[in-house]
């Protein structure tokens, strides 16, 4: 059986690493590099480094070199302000081993074939905050430029059948933040069956996480402000998920 994997997630605005939640209010952590090497040292599967303050300023080019300077044996997952070919290049060439994408998906999703033809599928997650109103029903997808919701486009769904973009990260974005609140209801509802999903939002209990990653279309768990809660968190989850097959934790 192929691997799962634990990832850490590290928000960052205004240059610095924040507790989120629900992506409308939030605390200060540190600096974001400092996290990234604690993750590394504490054995996440992959590092996903989110600024979700860029808009059109273009990827943090600055933030990627002082992350990848410290020697990371993490993959690293970066997403904010990626809006061209150019921008994805340039993330990568900085540092990340994928890119996520949010913004581009509403507004030019001929960028990701673009994209995709520099980069590779393997190089692309499409970061979807979403919501779940009721069992059965179809997914509301976030613009959180607008606040607006909308059911999943067309054209995001054509990327997906096209196979232009590896893996998706359902993202609960009412529950970001809250322990213990992830809808679940969120990884049946996701339509595109041979997509491989990444669960990320209000993850916070070993049981959680372990009923996710038991999900057949589920490759990794994301976790981000409870690893904040307390030292080697990453390693004390692989502890209790230890049945599970993750990567084993290196002490």
């Amino acid at each position: 059986m192929i691997n799962k994997r634990l990832a850490g997630v590290i928000t960052v605005k205004d240059g610095w690493a924040v507790q989120s939640f629900g992506f409308g209010s939030y605390l200060p952590l540190g600096r974001p590099e400092v996290l990234a090497e604690n993750l590394d040292r504490w054995g996440a599967d992959e590092i996903i480094l989110q600024c979700i303050d860029r808009g059109d300023g273009g990827p943090d080019l600055e933030l990627l070199g002082r992350v990848s300077r410290g020697g990371l044996s993490t993959p690293v997952i970066y997403a904010g302000g990626i809006r061209t070919e150019k921008d994805g290049r340039a993330a990568v060439k900085a540092g990340a081993e994928r890119i996520g994408v949010d913004a581009l998906l509403h507004d030019s999703p001929q960028t990701l074939v673009d994209l995709c033809g520099c980069l590779g599928a393997q190089a692309l997650v499409a970061m979807l905050p979403v919501s779940c109103a009721r069992e059965g029903a179809e997914l509301a997808w976030l613009d959180y430029r607008s606040g607006n919701e909308q059911s999943l486009s067309a054209e995001l769904k054509q990327l997906f059948q096209d196979g232009l973009i590896s893996e998706a990260m359902l993202i609960d974005w009412r529950h970001e933040g809250s322990p213990n609140a992830f809808d679940a209801r969120l990884l049946d509802a996701f339509p595109l069956g041979d997509v491989p999903l990444i669960a990320f939002g209000g993850l916070s209990e070993a049981a959680q996480l372990k009923a996710a990653l038991a999900h057949p279309r589920v490759v990794a768990v994301a976790v981000g402000n409870f690893l904040s809660y307390r030292e080697h968190a990453i390693g004390k989850y692989k502890q209790q998920l230890q049945e599970l097959p993750l990567r084993p934790h290196v002490a």
